[in-house]
């Protein structure tokens, strides 16, 4: 049997419906393009509803209406923003001012605190590299004042952006949950709740236990750092509880911040091996006591696929992408194993739904 011939005119209408297709994927991908910045701040303002939702939710079981307890949860993360900016600001800005303007006499200073790096500075010209390092900051920091104050004030208004969004997200993040489940069909709606509330509970969990863990870092780091009489204690305190929110090296790269500063501004023995030792004897207590029982619920992962995990976040987002794909990845293997689990018997009502708080009110809609 032969097959039906295509007429010029089916083929033009294929040809034609082929290049739309093609025309209108384009247009989409631009617009996606375009839009990428707007794109990226609705994801970390939802990421960091979410990463509050624990906060929220154990306010509204103790019978705290959502509203309220959205409204004091941004109460108390404001105030603690505010108390940290005034006793913390102050002497970070003149202790981190006093470290750029005094760095070139203690690199000048070391081929007489430390004769190995006299010999290394004389072999190889350490010194001088250092030296020339170290005058240029101050002079960079003075050309590139208005762009730095640019930046901050993006900063500032990104920030501003994101916590607004982010209350949005908070407040009316229930009722999305719950969009979520409706929109898969009757038999898939209970294994769809369980991957939503899998996918709050691992972020919630890992982002406020990390930040516990900085803070606990940070504190640790400022203790060892006063008690040895290392100046800058603070902005340095500061670095190891920002560095120690990365997965797995960023506690490395702050205890080598330290060691540096120390070696800098002290000397090699004892002030830089003896931070350098502390803050190694803190990570193994942090890494085998803190974290198993602050975050003991919220990663089951090995420790390739969290650094994997932390450097693709990293390259996408720096920082931000760091600690957003931990706990993503964390879900994604969770949601996998989910998949894996069979399908509940049809007309099957979860009780764990029917007796939460805050999806009672829109069960019905």
């Amino acid at each position: 049997m032969s097959r039906p011939r295509v007429t010029s005119a089916e083929m033009f209408r294929w040809s034609a419906a082929a290049a739309c297709g093609v025309a209108a994927v384009g247009a989409a991908a631009a617009v996606l393009w375009a839009v990428r910045g707007v794109l990226v701040l609705v994801l970390v303002s939802l990421f960091v509803a979410v990463s509050l939702d624990p906060a929220v939710r154990w306010l509204v079981r103790h019978r705290v209406r959502r509203p309220y307890a959205v409204t004091a949860i941004l109460v108390l993360v404001l105030a603690g923003a505010a108390v940290l900016s005034a006793g913390v600001g102050p002497p970070l800005a003149r202790q981190a001012g006093d470290l750029v303007k005094d760095l070139p006499g203690y690199i000048a200073g070391l081929d007489e605190r430390s004769p190995v790096f006299g010999e290394l500075s004389a072999r190889y010209g350490l010194g001088d590299r250092l030296n020339e390092l170290a005058s240029s900051v101050p002079e960079w920091i003075a050309v590139n004042l208005l762009s730095l104050f640019q930046t901050f004030l993006d900063g500032l208004a990104t920030t501003v952006t994101v916590v607004v969004v982010s209350l949005y997200f908070l407040a009316d993040l229930p009722r999305l949950r719950r969009r979520a489940q409706l929109m898969a069909p009757d038999r898939h709606r209970e294994r769809v709740r369980r991957i939503v509330d899998t996918a709050v509970d691992k972020v919630g969990s890992y982002m406020i236990g990390n930040v516990v863990v900085s803070l606990i870092a940070g504190a640790v780091a400022y203790a060892g750092l006063v008690v040895l009489d290392i100046p800058f204690a603070l902005p340095l305190a500061l670095i190891v509880a920002v560095t120690d929110l990365i997965p797995l090296v960023g506690a490395t790269l702050g205890m080598a911040v330290c060691g540096l500063v120390a070696a800098m501004a002290v000397g090699l023995w004892p002030a830089a091996v003896a931070i350098v030792v502390w803050l190694l004897v803190y990570q193994q207590v942090e890494n085998y006591w803190i974290v198993p029982r602050v975050m003991r619920r919220s990663l089951d992962m090995p420790s390739l696929a969290v650094l994997l995990a932390g450097l693709i976040g990293a390259a996408l987002l720096g920082l931000i992408g760091a600690l957003m794909a931990i706990p993503v990845a964390a879900t994604a293997k969770a949601v996998l194993a989910e998949l894996r689990t069979p399908l509940p018997p049809p007309g099957h009502i979860p009780a764990q739904t029917a007796a939460d708080p805050e999806l009672a009110g829109v069960l019905d809609e």
